[in-house]
């Protein structure tokens, strides 16, 4: 039995995606696959009790019979967190129950996929980062990671060293842009093996698992239309406007397929989001209706204005949440991200030589 855990330098690089993406291959070559979150970071309420979104989807795709709390053994919870802090949580016993799940779920299985938290790092609270995990079940490790720019390496770095050139099984970029992507594979991936460190995919940006599209956000937010405006331009981030015109100016022009989210009273914020060419669409809070000119102006300029009810904060928790936890986690992006694997990463060096147990078991007779 080989156990596989994928991480990343930061959230939201598309691990869920990569880690279930691969399950699916796996499946389609015969191999018997088992699945495992121990630290479950993506929570949400179910039935009274609160769970990560990630096991439950890997339940579904990849025919998983686990119960919950063997797929999630440690709920990473702000309350866990909390614990920790005040002493309350015992690194051996932690690791004794994920230890314990991990060889329930595993028995009989020809390959094991664990996911990890939030990033590389998350967990290290209680000696449980994902390059812990990783020792305590023998695992390789595959390290998911975003590049737009040269320091970004930075943080690959940092996590290799963390997590150990001898559990490193590769590291696959995402998300990379066609500005970047040539860059990435003619330069920074012989820069990174040269160091030991191997480049095992570079899978390119694809813009409809880049976010939520305009329409979409309107109607999770149940959004009041104000603009007679395109909606289907696709956000990916959010930026809070509570600053000054000229330094809101400033902040907008730095960021790319991004919503503003600020009070819809707050009119200076307004005009300078629309004077920068990354804004794709502006979030009104409070209930107030912006001025004609701003109006104007966004039509002009094709950028929709949606409005909302709420105060800045929830709305943008709201916002972020639908982005996070949308699109990205269903079964379309993770089927989409299975041809995008199979297409542009080194699939047989991440899965192996593996022989399906049913095999080797003809083969002995």
């Amino acid at each position: 039995m080989n156990t596989v855990l994928v991480t990343s330098t930061g959230e939201s690089t598309g691990k869920t995606a990569i880690t279930l993406a691969l399950g699916l291959l796996a499946k389609e070559r015969g191999l018997d696959v088992g699945y495992m979150k121990p630290k479950g970071t993506r929570l949400q309420s179910s039935v009274g009790k609160t769970l990560d979104e990630d096991p439950m989807l890997a339940r579904e795709l990849l025919g998983i019979d686990a119960e919950m709390h063997q797929l999630e053994p440690v709920v990473y919870s702000p309350t866990f967190i909390q614990g920790a802090i005040r002493g309350k949580e015992n690194t051996e016993e932690l690791s004794e129950v994920i230890a314990h799940h991990f060889d329930d779920i595993s028995a009989d299985k020809d390959l094991m996929f664990i996911e990890g938290g939030g990033s590389y790092r998350t967990g290290g609270i209680v000696d449980l980062t994902d390059g812990d995990i990783a020792n305590l079940l023998d695992a390789q490790v595959i390290l998911v990671a975003d590049y737009q720019h040269p320091s970004d390496l930075d943080d690959v770095v940092a996590a290799v060293e963390d997590i150990g050139s001898d559990r490193l099984a590769g590291v696959v970029f995402n998300r990379v842009s066609d500005a970047s992507y040539d860059e990435l594979v003619v330069e920074v991936a012989p820069f990174l093996e040269g160091r030991g460190v191997p480049v095992l995919g570079v899978v390119p940006n694809e813009k409809d698992l880049a976010g939520v599209s305009v329409q979409e956000l309107a109607d999770e937010l149940g959004a009041e239309l104000a603009t007679d405006a395109p909606t289907d331009a696709f956000v990916e981030r959010f930026l809070v406007g509570a600053m000054g015109g000229d330094a809101a100016l400033r902040y907008f022009r730095r960021t790319k397929n991004a919503a503003v989210i600020t009070g819809g009273d707050r009119a200076n914020i307004q005009r300078a989001a629309l004077e920068a060419p990354g804004i794709k669409c502006l979030i009104l809070t409070g209930g107030h209706r912006p001025v004609g000119a701003v109006i104007g102006k966004a039509e002009q300029k094709g950028v929709p204005v949606l409005l909302v009810n709420g105060d800045t904060l929830s709305v943008t928790d709201r916002a972020e949440d639908i982005v996070s936890t949308g699109r990205t986690r269903d079964e379309r992006t993770v089927n989409r991200m299975r041809d995008l694997l199979y297409e542009h990463a080194d699939v047989d060096a991440i899965i192996g030589n593996i022989t399906p147990a049913s095999d080797a078991d003809e083969d002995d007779d």
